[in-house]
């Protein structure tokens, strides 16, 4: 795979890991936030971690939707889906978080499965074929 398309998928890998670490961080810092008090989602929107995490967040997007284009969302997703060991790592040593025996066996299991998938080609070939060409007719010609 070319250097371009590794560097993309590592983008939406540490873009999208990051952006979910700054928002978890911004919005620990805020009291709780639900639907009937949307003026404390409108102050969680200033905190500056949260403003990262959303620009890390568009940042995924766009690598996403760029790795999306040159290969199939069954390889992209399972590939880019490394971002959870590194969300998993970011939260136990960033956020301080309990990260159980039973969530870094599944850690595992999905490091596992990208395994299998990266085996695989990144894009399904379709053969397509060629319509048939006919001959344009004349207008106004007359076939007897």
């Amino acid at each position: 795979m070319p250097v371009r398309k590794v560097a993309t998928l590592l983008g939406v890998v540490l873009f999208g890991s990051f952006g979910d670490v700054a928002l978890a961080s911004g919005m620990k810092s805020m009291p709780a936030v639900d639907v009937h008090h949307l003026g404390a989602l409108l102050v969680a929107l200033t905190h500056p971690w949260v403003i990262l995490g959303i620009l890390l967040l568009l940042g995924f997007f766009s690598t996403y939707l760029s790795a999306l284009s040159f290969a199939d969302l069954t390889y992209v997703l399972p590939a880019t889906s490394v971002g959870y060991v590194i969300m998993a790592l970011l939260g136990r040593f960033f956020l301080h978080e309990d990260v159980s025996v039973f969530r870094w066996f599944g850690v595992a299991l999905i490091t596992v499965g990208v395994g299998f998938v990266a085996g695989g080609p990144a894009l399904t070939v379709h053969h397509h074929q060629e319509p048939q060409r006919t001959e344009p007719e004349l207008v106004g010609s007359s076939r007897s």
